[in-house]
């Protein structure tokens, strides 16, 4: 298949300029005194190491409620952004949101491109699972409460996750999750980039060009030729059920919201067939006129529509909040 051909110059400028506003977007709204934690019953406890070396792309959050009894259930969020951008801080709305709502969140970092490409980013997120599951009652939460969360590129991760929870790999890293006692009770795939490579499929759907340009750097700058079973797994992991057989063990009821006019619309869609031709537990929830991650936008109409759902879906698999 042919690979993508950007300018590298070009690519890693409008890179720079995008992760600055982002950053500078993020900061910007958590001096809001509505974005303070307590003013919502939480507590956050910043840059816990999950994996030995200290760097901080191997820190995250506990977003927990000050009040609580009991252990709470669990949601690991990983951010999106290309496997390029953003980090748990630009992300601190999602792991304010779940918290907010009687959620234990960790909110993770990850390796990004181009510095770091495929496989640090899949196999970072399995070392964070891995020490969510034996440290996580440490810090109020259940274990075996374990939500599984992400968008776009974070759900690719999130959804390599379940797989490997859910059926067992040739060999290598991914072993360890369907090793792992602890096994996820659900999983939110908002928005996903599930398949990083053939990213020209979306010129053959008719994509507009500046997204394409965007969505081809990703796959230029992250993700090399793989030829390992298990690694073109972790990299596209929405090819690899949609030609799975039933799963060894029961894969995570799953929750997939996206926007009607999200450029990478389809791989939801790709998504919700391939759960349905197995016979998985999911629902698909299309928002008409929104665009890539609108739920991010928590103070819109559509997006607080979107988290009642998310909220509901988690309830109706035993997994509700703690009341507060």
């Amino acid at each position: 298949m042919n690979r993508p051909n950007v300018d590298p110059i070009r690519g890693a400028l409008i890179g720079k300029l995008i992760t600055g506003f982002i950053h500078g977007a993020s900061a910007l709204a958590r001096l809001h005194p509505a974005a303070r934690a307590s003013r919502h019953g939480v507590e956050v406890l910043e840059n816990i190491s999950y994996r030995p070396g200290g760097q901080s792309d191997h820190l995250l959050d506990v977003y927990r409620p000050i009040k609580r009894e009991g252990l709470l259930p669990i949601v690991l969020y990983i951010h999106g952004g290309g496997f390029r951008l953003g980090s748990k801080n630009t992300h601190w709305m999602m792991g304010l949101h779940y918290a907010r709502r009687g959620y234990c969140v960790f909110n993770i970092n990850y390796r990004l491109a181009p510095q770091y490409r495929f496989p640090a980013a899949p196999h970072d997120a399995i070392d964070a699972y891995l020490w969510v599951a034996e440290n996580a009652a440490r810090y109020g939460g259940d274990p075996q409460r374990l939500i599984l969360a992400g968008e776009s590129a974070g759900a690719n991760l999130a959804l390599g996750l379940s797989i490997a929870s859910s059926y067992r790999l040739d060999s290598g890293r991914a072993e360890s999750i369907y090793r792992c006692a602890v096994r996820p009770r659900a999983l939110i795939a908002g928005c996903g980039f599930l398949q990083v490579s053939d990213t020209n499929r979306y010129r053959r759907q008719g994509l507009a060009r500046w997204a394409l340009d965007r969505v081809n750097y990703i796959e230029q700058s992250y993700a090399p030729l793989v030829s390992d079973a298990e690694d073109q797994t972790l990299l596209d992991p929405l090819n690899f059920l949609e030609d799975a057989k039933q799963p060894e063990r029961d894969f995570p009821p799953t929750l997939v919201p996206v926007g009607g006019r999200d450029p990478v619309f389809d791989d939801s869609r790709r998504l919700n067939a391939a759960l349905e031709r197995l016979a998985i537990a999911h629902r698909f929830l299309r928002y008409e006129g929104e665009g890539h991650a609108f739920f991010a936008f928590v103070w819109r109409e559509q997006a607080k529509r979107c988290w009642r759902d998310i909220f509901n879906f988690l309830e109706q698999q035993g997994l509700a909040g703690e009341p507060r």
